[in-house]
């Protein structure tokens, strides 16, 4: 082995482990305990291993006779794919598993929908381990999200595989782009890393993605800890292959590339205005004045790319420092159709200029007419002293086709040296997050090896629950930042269930890329439980914060034990991508019921397809003859047509598995039957032939009779 790989295994043993702004304020710690007890998370492969389990290529359940589901259409699933949650799944892993479902609506055409006695179909259940059938099996599929598997992005590299895909460095080309370390890997899983012919996999015509959520980590199968068994020939991407944040954009491309799609369900608009069409937006005409498409200069750059390129970055503008109170400018959406109840409009927006300057959202729909002219106000966002770029989600509920519109008002033009700015909008039919939380600064905080934990505000679930998130910017990993969740005491509590059991917690850090379908957020979850309790086991974590919990004057509350992760994120993956747009560091958090996830299994209907059963005839068929089965011919059930049985030059169609008769015809004669075997007259030149037959009788008839008068 060459020398190469040891300079390596220190920086990836480094780099693999896996509302409103406020100012940052640093508290002693309290009582936290960690979802994955403080240690690494794991990743499949290691998962796997534990378990016991040795499948193909690491976490494939391969059917005997399988065949690459990449290049057979016949193993191409039909939308929406029927699924099945197993009661013994965890709970957390069914919330998870819806969390990966509205990823895929957001990001392609795959959608979902809950069984209804379909021959095809994903039963989700836990077993030991995470893995997967390749393909749709026509008869129905077990896929295991099992101890340790409940990821959003785990649980989408597991759909990836039942919809068709293979790992990626199993394509013919990789040894282009990265090395395999054959000596470190644990002998007997050397079959794991075999790479295939084109004939089995296909690339789809993209290039080689080393950010593919289906790419292995650099330690996957080795025997020596601290020795990778795959490294990238590009030394940078070394902390990058094996990411489990989410689907990457070649991920996606080849995605919507197998399965044709041009569209995605829950995506409806977004613009960055970096093209002069400004997304197909419209100056308002009723109004004073117009927003201006702004490129960026020192002191004002957009927040698409932030001030990262020279010459580069617009965003739309409207100055309140001159003119009149109260003049305005409206700019407006394209019409918009939307599918379902309930939209996510978020954005970025800049206040530079008086205080009294107003940033108004409003709602344009079909008046029932045809005509998008009904309009509602929906939300104001007043300008204050903070001069960064903010972010914004409205909740729109339209219901017919719409425009959403951004009006700006001056407040008192001779306190404005500046005005309202507005940039990366993002329309979604998703909903908007329960808490927003932004931290300034967010480099100097990291640069800090000293700086403690950090809280947030208390935010508000929609049943009323109040929750904080607390972030550790250096962790007990060294490398990362923890990030966890804990309850807060609130105005709601004397009328609440405690303990607040069966609800999930979900933390995001937020990938700030303009472009929704590419961000590649950190987003983690687990589901609050009796198991819980805290230090002295004698009390749930999740009782009534006032009795388990520490008062902190910050929030004039008390906060219990936090819950979370002490590798949440790496500080090498927060420098990367958009993680620090604007040095701030974005997290959401959601708190929900998951109790009516408790009994979710129906009974399967005993139905078997017609694929299936074609092959278990020929299977039967062969082994009563005792003949082995040809290797290229169990995908594909036999060619009715071939010999073609149809006779007097009939063309053959196979439908549906059978033959079926083309009969020729000509100016004459036709042919019928399922073999086309009788030939026919038509019924025209029949009826000549008759009627001249009987002319010629009669004529005959009638010179004989004339003849024998005479």
């Amino acid at each position: 082995m060459g020398s190469t790989i040891f300079p390596l295994c220190l920086v990836l043993l480094l780099c693999c482990v896996s509302g409103t702004p406020v100012s940052v304020k640093h508290f002693p710690s309290l009582a936290a305990a960690d979802v994955d007890s403080g240690e690494i998370i794991k990743d499949i492969p290691d998962i796997n291993l534990a378990a016991g389990l040795d499948l193909f290529q690491g976490d494939i359940l391969l059917p005997n006779n399988q065949r690459n589901a990449l290049r057979n259409e016949t193993y191409r699933w039909k939308f929406p794919i029927p699924y099945i949650l197993g009661d013994n799944l965890d709970l957390n892993a069914k919330g998870v598993i819806l969390q990966a479902f509205e990823m895929y609506r957001l990001k392609s055409c795959i959608d979902f929908k809950p069984y209804e006695g379909e021959a095809s179909y994903i039963f989700f259940i836990k077993a030991s381990g995470c893995w997967s059938m390749v393909g749709d099996q026509q008869t129905g599929q077990n896929l295991s999200i099992g101890e340790g598997c409940d990821y959003t992005a785990i649980v989408e590299h597991e759909i990836l595989h039942a919809l068709g895909f293979y790992h990626e460095q199993s394509r013919m080309d990789r040894d282009d782009y990265v090395t395999i370390w054959w000596d470190e890997i644990i002998a007997g899983r050397e079959h794991n890393f075999v790479k295939y012919e084109d004939s089995f996999i296909t690339d789809l015509n993209t290039p080689y993605d080393y950010e593919s959520v289906m790419h292995y980590r650099p330690f996957s199968f080795n025997k020596n800890s601290s020795v990778p068994t795959i490294t990238a020939k590009i030394p940078e991407f070394n902390d990058i292959i094996g990411q489990r944040l989410d689907f990457s954009a070649i991920d996606l491309e080849r995605l919507n590339r197998m399965y044709n799609c041009t569209s995605t369900h829950t995506f409806l608009d977004q613009c960055s205005f970096e093209l002069e069409n400004i997304c197909g937006m419209i100056q308002g005409t009723t109004d004073d004045l117009d927003w201006v498409h702004q490129s960026s200069a020192t002191g004002q750059e957009d927040h698409t790319i932030s001030g990262r390129c020279r010459d580069a970055g617009y965003f739309m503008y409207f100055s309140t420092s001159s003119g009149n109170a109260d003049e305005a400018a409206v700019l407006e959406s394209r019409i918009l159709y939307p599918k379902r109840t309930e939209q996510c409009l978020q954005f970025f927006y800049k206040t530079t200029g008086s205080p009294s300057d107003k940033l108004i959202i409003w709602l344009k729909e079909d008046d029932g007419t045809g005509n998008v002219r009904k309009t509602r106000k929906i939300q104001t966002f007043q300008a204050d002293n903070d001069h960064d770029w903010k972010i914004a989600h409205v909740t729109l509920k339209a219901q017919k086709k719409f425009r959403y519109l951004f009006q700006g008002l001056k407040g008192n033009p001779s306190s404005s040296s500046g005005g309202i700015a507005l940039d990366d909008v993002t329309l979604t039919e998703t909903p908007c997050p329960t808490a927003v939380w932004v931290i300034r600064n967010f480099s100097q905080i990291l640069s800090d090896t000293s700086s403690g934990t950090i809280q947030s505000p208390r935010f508000y679930s929609p049943e009323g629950y109040g929750f904080g998130i607390t972030l550790v910017p250096h962790a007990s990993v060294s490398g990362y930042s923890r990030i966890a969740f804990h309850l807060c005491s609130g105005e709601n509590d004397a009328v609440l269930e405690w303990p607040a059991l069966n609800h999930q917690a979900t933390l995001t850090v937020l990938d700030q890329d303009p472009d929704v379908l590419k961000r590649m957020s950190s987003r983690k979850s687990f589901t609050t439980s009796k198991d819980h309790v805290t230090s002295d086991n004698r009390t749930s974590m999740w009782e009534k914060p006032s009795v388990t919990g520490t008062f902190d004057a910050s929030c004039n509350c008390y906060r219990s034990a936090s819950l979370g992760w002490n590798n949440f994120i790496s500080h090498s993956q927060l420098r990367r991508r958009n993680f620090l747009k604007n040095d701030d560091l974005i997290i959401f958090a959601e708190f929900h019921d998951l109790t009516y996830l408790n009994k979710t299994e129906v009974p399967v209907k005993a139905k078997q397809s017609v694929f299936m059963e074609g092959l278990v005839l020929e299977r039967q068929k062969r082994a009563a003859q005792d003949i082995e089965p040809p290797q290229d011919q169990l995908p594909y059930l036999q060619d009715p047509c071939d010999p073609n049985p149809c006779q007097n030059d009939g063309v053959c169609v196979n439908v549906r598995g059978r033959a079926s008769c083309r009969c020729p015809s000509g100016q004459a004669f036709f042919f019928t039957g399922d073999k086309c075997q009788s030939m026919q007259i038509h019924g025209s030149i029949l009826g000549i032939t008759v009627g001249g037959i009987a002319g010629t009788i009669v004529l005959t008839i009638t010179l004989i009779s004339m003849m024998s008068r005479r």
